[in-house]
């Protein structure tokens, strides 16, 4: 799967991932409207507007990029009705040929880690039937646990070809309070992307590893640093657009094949239309001015990459 996302990333020159993460003020009125007419103002109704706001947005972008990237959370708010909104949503996005990254953030160790794993990557066993359940192709792992909470989701990862993201420093202003913290005379996250750059050498794709890390666009500082510790591993960029992060933040997160990380931005793309810069587009265009953002941003990164 790595491979595959290599290519997408080559085909369409753009290392973005756009994070489907919608909430209800993000939605339109024109969507909602239609939703709760056919469900009511229930969870029904809220998985239905979530799934048709999601569709029109892949639509508008699909071709443009190589990955999106749901946020389970998101779709879980809304029960049972919201994890069929995720999965369709998951259908869908791969249907059009997109990687899909299932944030997840999953981490917890033994058989309840591979029963994630299983979950969002493998395959479970039901009588003499085998079954997919979310079937992503990547999801995003905390290694708070250690390699007993990490070591499961490998294990599938070999079995399907599929991959991971390991949270090593996160783009939230908090994180520093554990992440940052000294041992020895090393920081947390520095040991971590120790550990991340073990695991990728022990499961490589054709140049690049199916264990890739997390490091936020807001320490372009540190994206330096474990860039040097982690030559293998894809980096997934949280933090570009609504958290601050900027294309000229990122180039230290890249190798110098232009490879190597691939940025995500959520609310400034899928909710481009609520914002001062795309306002002309209106709600009812909300889906183009979606599609207008992922240029821009396209167009930023590319930029800051000529400079670097």
């Amino acid at each position: 799967m790595i491979n595959r996302l290599v290519a997408n990333i080559k085909k369409t020159q753009a290392p973005i991932v756009v994070g489907l993460d919608p909430t209800m003020k993000m939605i339109p009125e024109q969507i909602k409207k239609k939703a709760f007419s056919e469900y009511g103002e229930t969870l029904e109704g809220a998985g239905e507007a979530v799934w048709q706001f999601n569709k029109a947005i892949v639509d508008a972008v699909y071709d443009l990029i190589p990955a999106v990237k749901p946020q389970i959370a998101m779709y879980e708010q809304f029960g049972i009705p919201g994890l069929v909104a995720y999965k369709r949503t998951i259908d869908y996005c791969k249907e059009k040929g997109l990687a899909v990254i299932g944030d997840i953030k999953r981490g917890d160790i033994g058989s309840t880690s591979e029963a994630y794993a299983v979950g969002h990557l493998g395959s479970v066993q039901i009588g003499n039937t085998t079954c997919k359940g979310f079937d992503e192709d990547f999801a995003t792992v905390n290694p708070y646990l250690g390699s007993d909470g990490v070591n499961p989701f490998i294990k599938v990862c070999k079995e399907e070809k599929k991959g991971i993201f390991v949270l090593v420093k996160t783009s939230n202003p908090s994180s520093g309070e554990f992440q940052d913290q000294i041992i020895g005379e090393k920081t947390l996250y520095q040991l971590v992307g120790e550990k991340v750059a073990q695991w990728a050498d022990d499961f490589m794709g054709d140049s690049y590893s199916y264990v890739g890390a997390v490091v936020g666009a807001t320490y372009p500082e540190i994206g330096k640093v474990m860039r040097k510790v982690m030559p293998k591993s894809y980096i997934l960029v949280p933090g570009y657009g609504a958290q601050g992060g900027k294309g000229k933040d990122l180039v230290h997160f890249f190798n110098e094949d232009g490879l190597g990380a691939i940025v995500n931005s959520s609310r400034g793309i899928i909710a481009a239309y609520q914002q001062e810069a795309y306002a002309s587009f209106g709600e009812t265009n909300f889906a183009d001015a979606s599609r207008q953002a992922v240029l821009d941003m396209k167009d930023d990164i590319a930029q800051a990459l000529l400079t670097k």
